[in-house]
């Protein structure tokens, strides 16, 4: 995997303590502004990631996110389920950010791409289940966090 989700998960596994991986799922809520206000988590998607010769060269995660005000940030930190400790909202400030795209005034679709290089970074990268950590920031600052936005799987390739 790259340096960028290496130090990510590295991150995660010292922010969290632990390392792991899981399946493709989607997360699904309403596509608009929660009753409190705050933004919505919308569909939330990750592919599974393969290390090694001829395995996948990025994770990817996309989602959906409203907010009546706009989106002004969305970040983003994988994390391994055998950490057994999920990141925490305050934890996210220093991570990286999806990339958003806004589909309305109120809507955008972001995505997060950590380029892969399975041979250099796979010995350091836990396989199994893993999550992904969204902190959502509107354009009238309210939040919307998540600690398991979505999940997939990181195995290692069959030389």
């Amino acid at each position: 995997m790259s340096k960028r989700l290496f130090v990510s998960a590295l991150a995660g596994a010292v922010v969290l303590g632990g390392g792991a991986a899981a399946t493709v799922a989607l997360v699904g809520t309403a596509d608009a502004a929660g009753p409190t206000g705050d933004p919505v988590i919308g569909k939330s998607s990750s592919a599974p990631v393969v290390l090694g010769d001829g395995g996948t060269d990025a994770l990817t995660f996309t989602t959906s996110v409203s907010d009546d005000s706009g989106i002004r940030s969305v970040k983003v930190l994988a994390w391994p389920r055998s950490s057994r400790l999920a990141p925490k909202a305050s934890e996210m400030a220093s991570v990286e950010s999806a990339t958003c795209r806004a589909s309305s005034a109120t809507t955008s679709v972001c995505t997060y791409r950590a380029p892969a290089d399975g041979r250099k970074d796979a010995a350091g990268i836990p396989t199994g289940t893993w999550y992904v950590a969204v902190l959502v920031t509107a354009e009238d600052h309210g939040t919307t966090f998540s600690a398991k936005a979505s999940t997939f799987t990181v195995t290692r390739h069959a030389d």
